[in-house]
């Protein structure tokens, strides 16, 4: 009797689907395999509906940044200020590399504060596939929220400094104006082309880990060829106009000359400067997600 039930049973079931059928029937509910590479659209979207995933993640580590300290998320603010009071010590009057700006604390509060969101996302955001491994092994999903993760993260700790700069700009006798509503243009612009140049970094470190040793260097090069601390324009004055050019147009610099732009009354909006780092900003997320996502397949392997 159990012999013809099983018997009945199998007859009853439903015949297997094909390879096709199967293919089929998970196009049509959105399945795939997670050895497959999506469609860069599908690619995008997936990270659109990750959204929710992607500010919690970023909301949280960025809150605990400075959670165990004594003074907690006061040192957001207290870290920015007493660097520019470092470096205003060092470059503003030991060294004198004002180059004929008048009002260099917030110069040099500008550089100091957007370069060091510049500074975190590239550190950070090199190692974003390599720094949390584990993650990418256990759990499915679009690998590039964490470089994405990275930035915003970052961004959201940055945003104590950002509004210190206001507060700078008014104790160095800087007054409101329309052009101080740029600066978040300015910001947003910034954070659009690190988060590209983040996918880069983060696929080339997991590519090879060696190259997380040269990216502090990377780093700390750009720091002083970007104009930090001292104006860039006026110490390339007598070198070829190509190298003048290449210095003062490359996506670094003209981060913090739009953001100086916005809030220094002595700064003039220059129109050619915001649309070269508006394309600096689209071409570098764009060309970044691109070569991000032809690896995706690659991440948590080996």
């Amino acid at each position: 009797m159990a012999d013809v039930a099983q018997a009945v049973g199998r007859a009853s079931l439903p015949p297997a689907p094909t390879v096709e059928e199967a293919r089929e029937l998970a196009d049509r509910h959105g399945l795939r395999a997670l050895s497959e590479r999506p469609p860069l659209h599908r690619y995008v979207s997936d990270l659109w509906q990750r959204r929710s995933f992607l500010w919690t993640l970023s909301s949280a580590e960025s809150y605990a940044k400075n959670e165990a300290n004594h003074l907690g998320q006061l040192w957001s603010v207290l870290n920015p200020a007493l660097l520019i009071a470092s470096y205003y010590l060092i470059f503003g009057l030991l060294l004198g590399t004002r180059g004929g700006i008048e009002n260099f604390v917030g110069f040099l509060g500008i550089g100091v504060v957007m370069f060091a969101f510049t500074s975190s996302v590239v550190t950070r955001g090199a190692k974003a596939i390599t720094g949390k491994i584990s993650l990418v092994r256990t759990l499915h999903f679009p690998r590039a929220l964490l470089p994405i993760s990275v930035t915003l993260t970052e961004f959201l700790a940055s945003i104590p400094a950002f509004g210190l700069l206001f507060v700078l700009m008014f104790a160095t006798g800087e007054r409101p104006d329309w052009e101080w509503l740029l600066f978040p243009v300015a910001v947003a612009m910034q954070g659009l082309a690190l988060v590209g140049f983040a996918f880069i970094a983060a696929r080339l470190v997991n590519a090879s880990q060696d190259i997380a040793n040269l990216i502090p260097v990377v780093v700390r090069l750009l720091r002083y060829v970007s104009g930090v601390f001292f104006p860039v324009v006026h110490y390339v004055q007598g070198a070829p106009v190509v190298v003048q050019e290449v210095l003062t147009m490359q996506p670094f610099a003209l981060m913090l000359t739009t953001g100086r732009q916005s809030l220094l009354n002595g700064e003039p909006v220059v129109l050619s400067d915001w649309l070269i780092m508006a394309a600096w900003a689209v071409g570098a997320a764009g060309v970044g997600l691109v070569v991000f996502w032809q690896a995706e397949m690659r991440y948590g392997r080996g």
